[in-house]
């Protein structure tokens, strides 16, 4: 992980990383650069002198981080850094209600067994949020360091409030109401308050697994204790003999709930899509040697986006010709099942996520930049928009100019697009189309596509399909 040393110039603090005062995250050209407090910089001596952390580091479960010069980001005026630390970069950031429920699932199971292993040798985390962790492909992996601290008798896991809210009670809304979780957590930073939650587990409801321990017993000590303040509470655990052990089985009980919640969602119609989309065999096949050939030529993509992956079909063909794939879908039950087919094939260059393309996730938490917004996080050196163009223009009532500057705005300079045009005569067209007015998209032609993104880019390849109602193009943008 050596890498040469950056200099101050260009540093950019991360938005995100300003809430713990102790330490902070920075931005130095590709580098991921963490300033430490006095306090913090001790806690994480004693982590790289541990047994545990070093090993779930060579897991891959905890992300790389080793010691930088300390002059590689500026000193803090109230709290100056005592020492920096340099992190593996994450290919690309996502935000838990862009997750499918077994993503969601899978990232608190590695958050529980992460803390079982510090607990095991003095130490805990002060955080639980579900945003403490990434994704590497398929592979959850934590990145908050700085949540590190040593343990003390007599404290609770200080990260059972953020747990609960931002992991273990959207994974209780799903798979016991099944309800989807991802805007509840859009809607709320911190995630689902207990109060919101209580009122749709009442009745029966309350003895489903985990429900009155963890939502309706958790919200009345709260409310039992709202009058007092931290340090009364942990005073009242010690004088009661609450100890680690007593916390070590508190959270391998939490462990063994979320390994039982589960929820495997219907069949929708964007779940057989491939079968029912009207694809021949030779259009297929034309489709992906086109899709191929546009991802082979140049220079060799450092991130590729699918806006509208379905299966994953051409996000496994992107990522044989790319380091790396996030493949987007609307439907939450598709990506859950594309995210279980992906893990299950040891697949680690593809990341599934839940996104409406014509609702994509906007700038979220403290002015709007806390959590990034979707096009700002992705600047892809090639976009493959394939059959998506026709539900965007017709289905979604989006104007055509605009579909070309949005996926124009997600590609890097001199990044490629991958474009599939529905012509108004394809029979899924015809189908979108008879839910319409008449008329109501005159400019929704196949001239008029092809002069919007001439336009924008230059367009090097195009190819009809034996079909002849799609045409594909490869566009290159500002060339």
């Amino acid at each position: 992980m050596n890498r040469p040393v950056a200099g101050t110039a260009g540093v950019r603090p991360e938005p995100g990383s300003f809430r713990d005062p102790a330490n902070r995250v920075f931005h130095v050209g590709d580098d991921v650069l963490r300033g430490l407090d006095a306090a913090a910089a001790a806690d994480w001596r004693a982590l790289a002198g541990s047994e545990f952390f070093p090993a779930l580091v060579t897991a891959g479960k905890v992300c790389g981080t080793e010691d930088a010069p300390p002059a590689l980001v500026p000193a803090d005026a109230r709290r100056p850094w005592a020492a920096v630390l340099r992190h593996d970069r994450i290919p690309f950031v996502s935000h838990p209600y862009e997750w499918s429920f077994a993503m969601l699932r899978d990232a608190a199971l590695l958050h529980l067994e992460i803390l079982r292993a510090a607990l095991a040798e003095g130490f805990t985390t002060k955080d639980g949020s579900a945003y403490n962790l990434q994704w590497r492909g398929t592979d959850p992996v934590f990145i908050d360091i700085g949540s590190f601290e040593p343990v003390r008798d007599g404290e609770p896991w200080a990260g059972y409030r953020q747990f609960c809210q931002t992991l273990l009670y959207p994974l209780l809304l799903t798979a016991h109401l099944g309800v989807d979780f991802q805007p509840w957590l859009r809607a709320r930073v911190d995630g689902i308050e207990a109060d919101q939650l209580r009122p749709l587990f009442a009745g029966t409801r309350r003895l489903r697994p985990g429900v009155l321990t963890h939502l309706h017993l958790h919200g009345a000590m709260q409310q039992r204790n709202a009058s007092a303040t931290t340090t009364d509470v942990r005073a009242q655990l010690r004088a009661a003999g609450y100890t680690r052990e007593l916390v070590l089985a508190t959270v391998r009980g939490i462990e063994k709930l979320v390994r039982r919640l589960d929820r495997r969602p219907p069949v929708s119609h964007w779940s057989d899509y491939q079968r029912t989309c009207g694809y021949t065999g030779q259009d297929r096949a034309a489709k992906e040697g086109f899709v191929t050939a546009a991802l082979a030529a140049g220079v060799r993509p450092r991130l590729v986006l699918d806006l509208g992956a379905n299966d994953g079909r051409y996000a496994r063909l992107a990522a044989g010709h790319a380091d790396y794939v996030v493949a987007v879908e609307q439907d939450p039950a598709v990506v859950d099942e594309l995210y279980r087919t992906l893990r299950a094939q040891g697949q680690r260059r593809i990341l599934p996520l839940v996104l409406d393309l014509a609702d994509p996730s906007p700038g979220g938490g403290w002015r709007g930049v806390e959590r990034a917004g979707f096009a700002s996080r992705a600047s892809a050196d090639a976009v493959l928009a394939l059959a998506v163009v026709h539900h965007l223009a017709i289905g979604r009532n989006i104007p055509l100019p605009e579909v070309v500057d949005w996926l124009v705005g997600l590609t890097a300079p001199g990044g490629a697009i991958v474009v599939e045009f529905v012509h108004p005569e394809d029979p899924m067209a015809h189908r979108l189309l008879a839910n319409k007015p008449d008329g109501l998209f005159p400019d929704y032609r196949r001239d008029t596509f092809e002069r919007l993104l001439a336009a924008r880019g230059r367009i090097t390849d195009r190819l009809e399909l034996p079909s002849g109602t799609r045409t594909l193009y490869r566009a290159v943008v500002g060339g």
